[in-house]
């Protein structure tokens, strides 16, 4: 155990868990979308077992390193450009995400539920979702670890600590979203464009994620302004 604990080993878990609670942010908001149409209890179980099952994710494809860089090997052509298994899972969970995403934004607009008024989305399923999504966005991210760390343990370490940091935000960060309806939708088209951003590097586009993450960063701010200059104008209002 002493030997691990090196000023290196030290330094590459703290990259490595910086870089996976980075790579989740995505994963944060997607998990806030799904569990809202839950209530009470459910909500926390969904979010919490969602959450534990993508670890359980996360790691199994970290022990299966071999075959998740095998992925990359190519399968067929389309137009010119050489589609391997990695390509096809990128494709696959932007799509889905779009999709995902497109439909709760018509549902937010339409306001569509079942005549009892429950939520459209069950337990299993949005569970189900969170894993699911957890493994397209944390694909490149265990093939960054294995070349960033040398012992599985540091990698394994840095996955846990993440994933504990996203259970203990994955609360307020809901709770955030689903009392201000603007966010969320805000939210919503956050995850088309992270979608969009998997289709490209399916097909080869690498697009870097700074970019996606500043223009969600400036779109927060400018929203949050909104929210503070609206809350000054109710005030006044009252006041006069």
């Amino acid at each position: 155990m002493t030997e691990l604990l090196t000023l290196e080993n030290l330094a590459a878990l703290a990259s490595l868990t910086g870089l996976e609670i980075v790579l989740g942010l995505d994963n944060l908001v997607f998990i806030a979308v799904i569990t809202s149409r839950l209530r009470g209890r459910k909500q926390v179980i969904a979010r919490r077992w969602g959450i534990a099952g993508a670890m359980i994710t996360r790691l199994a494809l970290l022990f299966a390193i071999t075959w998740i860089i095998g992925l990359v090997e190519p399968l067929f052509e389309v137009m010119d450009h050489a589609i391997s298994g990695r390509d096809l899972v990128l494709l696959g969970g932007g799509a889905f995400l779009i999709g995902k995403a497109t439909h709760e934004i018509h549902e937010e607009i339409e306001g569509e539920e079942d005549e009892a008024g429950k939520p459209a989305t069950s337990m299993f399923s949005a569970i189900v979702q969170i894993m699911v999504l957890d493994m397209v966005f944390s694909l490149d991210s265990v093939i960054t670890a294995v070349g960033m760390a040398k012992d599985i343990e540091i990698m394994v370490a840095a996955i846990v600590i993440a994933v504990l940091v996203m259970l203990l935000a994955a609360g307020k960060v809901t709770a955030f979203i689903e009392e201000r309806p603007t966010l969320k939708m805000l939210a919503l088209a956050f995850l088309v464009l992270v979608g969009v951003l998997l289709l490209a590097e399916g097909m080869g586009k690498h697009v870097p994620r700074g970019y996606v993450y500043f223009a969600m960063g400036f779109s927060l701010l400018v929203e949050l302004l909104n929210m503070g200059a609206a809350r000054r104008r109710k005030a006044r209002r009252k006041a006069g």
